[in-house]
């Protein structure tokens, strides 16, 4: 029988749990943990600059991996610093598990040095939180912490530790859980075949069928099964923001992804389609517009494993609650079934090369020598010397949009981005959380100047901690998207979207020990991406100066249906 303190039986278990790294900072509370954690040589700690960074660092690593990421920070102050990646994780169904430093049990409620209530705090944007009561139960409930973080619809979920329960004094018998059951909290597997059976037939006798894929493909593995189904019937695919991947994009049949910044063809394949089949996304406004006007022809097949997303926003004429991978099985199972497939769909392919054939050559005009860069012909200069192979992390804004339409990514967990939060700060320590783990790919950040200064003070954990991600910061010298919607909206009365003292970034990032280029000409960018590149074993920032005047286009016209869209700064449709 082994005896061990309750911060030693937390580091323990990490270990037994195969966590590698955990992301924190730490304060009193949780003193005893990091003290534990010093005396054993299984679990690294990755020491931020500040808890809201920890939490991007794990989810960036949950994203590109799929295990949950684990977060310690101390109470109060700590706790609440680390709300927002709580929050960035939960929109997106994000693995994390978060541990809390608190105070002392007997002192909860009497407002006490550095005490938050971190669990009513949290409670909206976790899945699910619990608050240790005796130090020998730390075992199970963290076990039941790591399962419920990473099974059904993933997210995160908050331990809060009083400080008393990890008192080095008091030792309890520590046993890993390899098995963990909760009554109350059953995953769905398995969808119902007849609703299943249902849609195969649906989609055996449309004539203008979209295959439509979110995050859910990604987050369930189940991306290899939604293209054979796709090649299976030869079904024109389109995914959400968070479904970039699911689908090689570079494939024939891909329309890209939908939505307010999303392709021409694929939101207008929506709106004229008799029937979307929609798995694991979940109807968000930024992928539907007016759901009033949401695809008036079509009928609707949702799949997804959370009941509670179904029927949420639009009507669905054929509900399947089930994990995606299961669902995808047994349909293509029913269409091996099938002594001869009939579904005849040239005339909706050529009404959808109609429409792509008409944005052909007018999505941008890249810079002439001597012209301001436009930040399209970046992100495409990137794809081109990373040969689309490696994992692209955004923080949020224009830099985000063109990122996503310009980069083609033909792999899934390659696209890492804050899409229902949209948190600004999120993209570098997530890439930070990337790389750590997989040192021999190449990271690629995409960033804006003033999604940057909201996290750069990571730039010290990376020299600490020696992590050499690759900055790409679309420089517009504005809060770019907020200065589209003010061009658009407000007659272009740019309040408050200019900041006026931007730092020196090459002398900012040259401080803290990195790469630094500065890039102000069209001419000049392929070498400087070739020289940055080469460098492999230290961070490398790029500021590189794009057209402040530049627009994300196509853009959806706000109340209108998915066919709605400016096209330019002159042309709608």
């Amino acid at each position: 029988m082994e005896l061990l303190s309750g911060a030693d039986m937390i580091t323990r278990f990490l270990a037994d749990e195969g966590v590698e790294y955990i992301y924190g900072y730490p304060g009193g509370a949780a003193l005893h943990i990091y003290d534990a954690i010093h005396r054993q040589d299984k679990v690294q700690h990755i020491l931020v600059r500040h808890e809201q960074a920890a939490t991007h660092m794990a989810d960036g690593y949950a994203r590109a991996t799929g295990k949950p990421g684990v977060v310690l920070v101390t109470s109060g102050p700590g706790a609440t610093n680390a709300v927002t990646g709580i929050a960035t994780a939960y929109m997106d169904s994000i693995p994390m598990v978060v541990l809390c430093g608190q105070v002392m049990s007997h002192l909860i409620g009497e407002d006490a040095f550095q005490e938050t209530d971190i669990i009513g705090v949290t409670r909206p944007i976790v899945k699910h939180s619990f608050s240790i009561k005796h130090p020998a139960e730390i075992p199970m409930v963290l076990k039941k912490a790591f399962h419920i973080a990473s099974t059904g619809r993933p997210g995160p979920v908050v331990v809060d530790i009083p400080k008393d329960m990890t008192a080095p004094t008091e030792k309890y018998e520590y046993v890993y859980p390899k098995k963990v059951k909760l009554r109350s909290y059953t995953p769905v597997g398995r969808g119902h075949s007849g609703q299943i059976r249902k849609a195969v037939e649906l989609m055996l006798k449309a004539k203008r069928p979209v295959l439509y894929g979110g995050g859910g493909l990604i987050l369930g593995g189940a991306t290899e099964l939604f293209t054979q189904l796709a090649k299976k019937l030869n079904l024109p695919v389109t995914t959400s923001l968070m479904g970039i991947g699911a689908y090689p994009q570079t494939d024939a049949q891909s329309l890209g992804w939908l939505g307010m910044h999303g392709s021409y063809e694929a939101n207008q394949a929506m709106h004229h389609s008799d029937l979307v089949v929609c798995i694991g996304a979940r109807f968000d406004d930024r992928a539907t517009n007016n759901t009033a006007k949401f695809c008036p022809t079509a009928k609707i097949v949702h799949v997804d494993v959370d009941p509670s997303s179904i029927g949420k926003t639009v009507r669905i004429d054929v509900p399947i609650v089930g994990t995606a991978s299961s669902v995808l099985e047994e349909m293509l199972s029913m269409l091996g079934e099938q002594k001869q497939i009939n579904n005849d769909l040239s005339d909706w392919w050529k009404q959808i090369q109609d429409w792509r054939a008409s944005r052909q050559g007018r999505l941008y005009e890249p810079a002439a020598p001597g012209e301001a860069m436009k930040p399209q012909q970046v992100v495409e200069a990137v794809w081109k010397i990373t040969q689309g192979q490696a994992y692209v992390v955004t923080d949020v804004g224009q830099h985000q949009m063109f990122a996503a339409q310009y980069y083609k990514f033909d792999r899934p967990n390659r696209w890492i981005t804050s899409g229902g939060l949209g948190t600004m700060g999120f993209g570098f320590p997530a890439a930070m959380g990337i790389k750590l783990h997989k040192p021999q790919e190449e990271v690629v950040l995409f960033t804006g100047e003033g999604s940057f200064q909201m996290m750069m003070q990571e730039l010290s954990t990376c020299s600490q901690f020696g992590i050499p991600v690759k900055i790409i910061n679309l420089n517009n010298q504005s809060l770019g998207m907020v200065r589209q919607w003010q061009d658009l909206n407000y007659s272009a009365r740019h309040a408050q979207s200019y900041m006026q003292s931007l730092p020196d970034f090459q002398k900012l990032v040259e401080s803290y020990g990195h790469v630094a280029f500065k890039v102000e000409r069209a001419e000049d960018l392929e070498a400087a991406l070739e020289k940055a590149f080469a460098i492999k074993d230290q961070l490398v920032f790029m500021d590189i100066y794009v057209d402040p005047r530049e627009h994300v286009y196509p853009m959806q016209v706000p109340q209108g249906s998915m066919k709605d869209m400016l096209l330019s700064k002159t042309e709608r449709t």
